[in-house]
C-alpha cells in the first residue's frame, strides 16, 4: 500500500507543476517569456470534439494542464472544465473576466474588470486570497521567482498604472512598479527583469526582484499586447501599426517595421521566425533577425487573437470567426473551422487538442475523435 500511495503521488504531481509540456499548457503564451510556442503535436485536420457555453462572450484565453481547462468569460465566472467539456466548478468573480488565468502548483490565478487579482484552489475553486489594485486587469498574470530563488511571486498590471508583485502563496504585495499610463498586457519575464507595454508608449525593463527599473525604451504610442521574449530579444507591436524587435542589453530598436494595422494580439517566435496578427486582417510573419516579411496570410476580418506555433504550423483565431491552422514555411492555410463568431482568445494546444474561447459564450475543443 505504501508504494502504490507513492506511485499516485508520482502520477499525480507533474499536473500540479509550473512547466509548459505537450500536455500543459499553464499560461496563454505557454510559458514566461510568452513565446507562444509548443512542442504539442496535432494533425493537419481536426474535427470538433465538444463546445462548452458560458453566459456571455469569452475574450479571455485558455489554459490547460493534465485533464483541466480554465477559462474566464465576461459572465463573470472563471470556469473549470474536464478535459471532455464537463463543468468541475465555477467561481463568481463578481464582474467580467477579460484577463486569461494562470495555472501554477495547483492554483489559478486571474484578474478581473474590477482590479481584483484572485487565487484559487485548483481542484475546488475556493479562494486562497484576494489582491486588489485600483483599475482593471486586462491582461494575464506572469510568475517569477524572489531573490532566494524558492519563493514564488504573482506579476500582474493594472489600469491603476502599477505592475504589482504580490507573494503567490499569501497575495502579499512584495513591490509596484508605476508606469506613466494603463498597463494593458501580461508581462514576459527572462527570470531577472520583467518586459512590459502600456499606454505611456513605453516597452518598460523593470527587476523581478525588487521592482527597480532598468530602464526603458521610448515606442512613441501604446502597446495594448505583450511582448514576446528570446535570449536578449524582446518582439512586440504598437497600436499605429509597428512591430519592433528591442535589444534589451543595448536598450535599442534592432529592426522595426511599420504600415501594418494595430496590433492588439501578441507574437509568437519560434526558429528564424516572428509571427502576429494584426487589425488589418493579416497574420505577419517577420525574419527574427532582419524583420523583413516572409509572408502575410490575409483574414476576412481583424486579427486580435495572438497566434501559437506548434512545430510546422501556426494556429490563430480571427475576427472572421474563423479558427485557422497555416503552414509555418508558406503562411498558406492548411485547415480552418467556421465557429462564426468572433475568436479573440488565445488557443492552447496540447497533444492532439486545441481549445478556443469565442464571442458567443462558447468553449471550444478541436481534436481527433
Amino acid at each position: 500500500m505504501k508504494h502504490l500511495k507513492i506511485l499516485l503521488i508520482l502520477l499525480v504531481v507533474p499536473y500540479f507543476g509550473n512547466s509548459q509540456t505537450a500536455t500543459c499548457w499553464p499560461t496563454f503564451r505557454g510559458n514566461q517569456s510568452l513565446q507562444g510556442r509548443t512542442d504539442a503535436q496535432i494533425p493537419n485536420s481536426l474535427k470538433l470534439l465538444w463546445t462548452f457555453k458560458t453566459e456571455d462572450l469569452i475574450k479571455s484565453s485558455a489554459v490547460t494542464c493534465g485533464n483541466n481547462i480554465f477559462i474566464g468569460s465576461n459572465d463573470g465566472y472563471l470556469y473549470s472544465l474536464n478535459s471532455k467539456g464537463e463543468l468541475n466548478w465555477k467561481f463568481n468573480a463578481g464582474t467580467s473576466i477579460e484577463a486569461p488565468p494562470l495555472f501554477l502548483d495547483n492554483t489559478v490565478y486571474f484578474g478581473s474588470l474590477e482590479g481584483i487579482l484572485f487565487a484559487l484552489n485548483a481542484g475546488t475553486g475556493d479562494v486562497k486570497w484576494q489582491y486588489t489594485t485600483d483599475g482593471q486587469i486586462s491582461g494575464s498574470a506572469g510568475w517569477v521567482y524572489a531573490s532566494d530563488k524558492k519563493t514564488k511571486r504573482i506579476i500582474t498590471g493594472s489600469y491603476d498604472f502599477f505592475m504589482h508583485c504580490v507573494d503567490a502563496k499569501t497575495g502579499k504585495v512584495a513591490w509596484k512598479y508605476e508606469a506613466d499610463n494603463y498597463i494593458n498586457g501580461a508581462p514576459a519575464t527572462d527570470g531577472n527583469i520583467a518586459v512590459f507595454g502600456g499606454c505611456d508608449g513605453f516597452l518598460h525593463m523593470v527587476s523581478v526582484t525588487d521592482g527597480i527599473s532598468k530602464d526603458k525604451i521610448d515606442i512613441g504610442t501604446y502597446i495594448a499586447s505583450s511582448a514576446a521574449l528570446e535570449n536578449n530579444l524582446a518582439f512586440f507591436g504598437n497600436y499605429d501599426g509597428g512591430f519592433y524587435c528591442a535589444d534589451m542589453t543595448s536598450k535599442t530598436i534592432k529592426w522595426k517595421y511599420t504600415g501594418a494595422g494595430p496590433f492588439l494580439g501578441s507574437p509568437a517566435v519560434s526558429g528564424n521566425k516572428v509571427i502576429i496578427g494584426s487589425q488589418d486582417r493579416n497574420v505577419y510573419c517577420f525574419d527574427k533577425t532582419t524583420g523583413k516579411v516572409l509572408w502575410k496570410f490575409k483574414s476576412l476580418n481583424k486579427v486580435e487573437s495572438s497566434p501559437v506555433i506548434t512545430g510546422n504550423r501556426v494556429v490563430i483565431g480571427s475576427n472572421d470567426g474563423n479558427l485557422y491552422i497555416l503552414d509555418i514555411s508558406s503562411g498558406k492555410k492548411i485547415w480552418s473551422y467556421e465557429i462564426g463568431s468572433p475568436v479573440i482568445s488565445t488557443p492552447a494546444i496540447i497533444n492532439n487538442m486545441i481549445i478556443v474561447g469565442a464571442g458567443d459564450g462558447r468553449v471550444y475543443a478541436f481534436g481527433v475523435k
